[in-house]
């Protein structure tokens, strides 16, 4: 009987240096991915035990750099610069087993018609997930219960806890980003009032998201719970300002799962302390926030250390979605997840 890895590996296999250390690879890539990826790649850069040989550079891997068609990328890849490239001259695509792309992708790599992918759409379901979660217990602000509690020992809701549930609640979602669509699509299944703004939506998008578009200033007025989706640019940084806070109903919820300096901390801290808003916090500004920050003590600021992305099993999807992107380059197919450079402005 025919061995059909043998077949398999008589066949033209697109070469692909493995660009990101063990601990990355060990994490994204489960067996049977790399199975399939040993299908259509021919992988380069791995040492004898079968782990990536990289380390703070490509400094080692010279000639693996120089043979390679694709490089496979993920968490602490090196900067890929006009020199990495000059060291590639077969370079033709990079395909990222993470998220964001901004922190190691040079913009020369797309002045030199390399094409890129990410898979930052398959980091985004555990986020909206997590969001969606944060949502429903805002909701029931089930942080403060939980403290009141463990206090009181009282089976009964905190005397004058605002807003006890979803039904009727109104939530605003800042930014329609793929995450902020994900939360859009899931919010679908609560009986809640949905706002969206993003300077990149229309209304008529907005409601066929199942949301009402709006300005901003109205979407922080009118919202009980208002998660964050918008990437950190520098137009971003501090958008959810003390104005807008201000502008909150009393009791309400700020989520954050976005970067911790689109929100103004000085302004959070101010609302949270006077005990006027409570928020939910998977990112802050700084990260970590100082041992002596108050919104580390305080009942109504409940505080995650950025655990909403791809951790654990989750980060399995990384590495299929990358190895997906592989098969089809090596089909002659389009990426699905393309990176262009037109995107650099608007994605985190």
């Amino acid at each position: 009987m025919p061995n059909p890895r043998s077949d398999r590996d008589s066949s033209p296999r697109l070469r692909t240096l493995v660009a990101m250390p063990a601990e990355s690879w060990a994490e994204v890539v489960t067996p049977a991915a790399r199975d399939r990826l040993e299908g259509v790649a021919e992988l380069l850069g791995l040492r004898p035990d079968g782990a990536p040989r990289l380390e703070a550079s490509f400094a080692d891997l010279a000639d693996e750099l120089a043979a390679a068609e694709v490089l496979l990328t993920g968490w602490a890849c090196p900067r890929i610069t006009a020199d990495v490239l000059d060291a590639a001259p077969k370079l033709r695509a990079i395909v990222h087993a993470a998220g964001t792309i901004k922190t190691f992708v040079d913009p020369v790599v797309f002045d030199r018609g390399v094409e890129v992918s990410s898979a930052a759409a398959a980091n985004a379901i555990p986020v909206a997930e997590f969001t969606v979660a944060a949502i429903v217990l805002a909701g029931k602000r089930a942080f403060r219960h939980r403290d009141w509690f463990r206090v009181s020992g009282v089976k009964r809701p905190l005397p004058g806890a605002p807003v006890l549930g979803t039904l009727g609640t109104t939530v605003g979602v800042l930014g329609a980003s793929r995450i902020g669509r994900l939360v859009l699509e899931r919010l679908r299944g609560l009986d809640v009032e949905v706002l969206v703004s993003d300077p990149y939506l229309s209304p008529s998008e907005a409601a066929e998201l199942g949301a009402r578009w709006c300005e901003l200033p109205e979407l922080f007025a009118a919202s009980d719970i208002v998660s964050v989706h918008a990437p950190l640019l520098p137009e971003t940084e501090g958008l959810v300002s003390a104005e807008l806070l201000a502008a909150m109903p009393d009791g309400g919820v700020l989520i954050n799962t976005a970067r911790g300096p689109v929100v103004d901390h000085v302004a959070l801290e101010r609302e949270c302390v006077s005990g006027r808003l409570d928020a939910i916090l998977d990112v802050t500004d700084p990260e970590p926030l100082p041992p002596d920050s108050p919104l580390l003590q305080l009942p109504n600021v409940f505080i995650t250390p950025h655990i909403a992305g791809a951790m654990g099993n989750e980060s399995t999807r990384l590495g299929d979605a990358a190895v997906a992107e592989l098969e089809r380059l090596a089909a002659g197919r389009p990426l699905a997840h393309p990176i262009h450079r037109d995107d650099l402005g608007r994605i985190a």
